[in-house]
């Protein structure tokens, strides 16, 4: 009589178990508070990233922490390395990206130390791959809601506990940069609708979204761009000021943030984790086996599926 067989085992779910990643943006180079901290380098196939990864704890949760920039601030907007950025997160586990990010402001009501976060991007950058995805291996992501609503639920709700003032919504300008904009730059970006200027969430929201991670931009400003014409033009050291006052509050955002995205048992109810189910394009029998090597850690939960 033959043994019974063991029960097949349930795949993972998609994103889970949740790990929390945070890129910290200028003047946010480490988070208070972790625990078992370690710095690693994590290899990448799509090249270097900004630095070493920190992992930690942080009442528990996982954290898995990349200054963008890399520390002592090395790496200029245009410079970054956006993909092995995003793919080394992914390589570590992360399910849910929390990006802080230094802005300039293109409205009266969002002053230098108003913290937005963020629900929509224009993309104006020129000089960056913007995909992971290419020839032998095509895949097009949706990206009308290009921020995940459920981290800025909670981003939201953690603001309020801690007293931090920010705005729910508005759109990220990204610019090339590394150059502050001209006067009628930041006129035409103010004529659009656009809430806040930056030089880095793109294309890392899109590289996030073929990576099906969830991802919110939590921007931190810290002047008025060059617009206002009660306030002095963009300058490095003004910058720098409202830097260290606006980095010990996207701490303590990020601290109390980080703990109540641990209880999640399912995928996103947002399709984040499950953003390449109808996106790859390309037929099985045509698809460049190196780039699909490469796209392993990214996309290799629906390359490797069976028909």
């Amino acid at each position: 009589m033959s043994a019974a067989r063991a029960p097949a085992k349930e795949p993972p779910r998609p994103g889970t178990p949740p790990m929390i990643g945070v890129i910290g943006g200028s003047g946010v180079y480490n988070i208070d508070g972790l625990k078992n901290v370690k710095w690693r380098r994590v290899a990448s196939p799509f090249g270097q990233p900004s630095d070493e990864l920190c992992f930690g704890e942080l009442d528990g949760q996982k954290i898995v922490f990349l200054p963008r920039h890399g520390r002592g601030h090395r790496v200029p907007p245009s410079e970054l390395n956006f993909r092995a950025n995003i793919d080394a997160l992914k390589r570590s586990g992360v399910t849910e990206i929390l990006s802080v990010s230094a802005c300039g402001s293109l409205k009266e009501n969002l002053p230098p130390g108003h913290f937005v976060i963020v629900d929509q991007f224009i993309d104006r950058t020129f000089a960056r791959v913007k995909s992971f995805f290419g020839t032998g291996l095509v895949a097009h992501v949706g990206m009308a809601d290009p921020v995940c609503r459920r981290l800025g639920d909670h981003i939201e709700a953690a603001a309020k506990e801690i007293g931090i003032p920010y705005s729910r919504g508005g759109a990220y300008l990204v610019m090339e940069g590394p150059q502050f904009s001209t006067k009628g730059e930041s006129e035409l970006y103010r004529s659009w609708g656009c809430s806040v200027i930056g030089m880095t969430n793109m294309p890392e929201a899109k590289l996030a979204r073929e990576a099906e991670i969830c991802y919110a931009t939590i921007a931190m400003v810290t002047d008025f761009d060059c617009w206002h014409p009660h306030h002095d033009a963009v300058t490095v050291d003004a910058v720098i000021k409202v830097l260290l006052e606006n980095a010990d509050k996207a701490r303590a955002l990020v601290k109390r943030t980080a703990p109540k995205l641990s209880a999640r048992t399912e995928p996103c109810r947002c399709g984040c984790h499950t953003a390449l189910d109808t996106a790859i394009i390309t037929a099985p029998d045509k698809r460049d086996r190196k780039l699909a090597k490469k796209l392993q850690a990214v996309a290799g939960r629906v390359l490797n599926r069976k028909a």
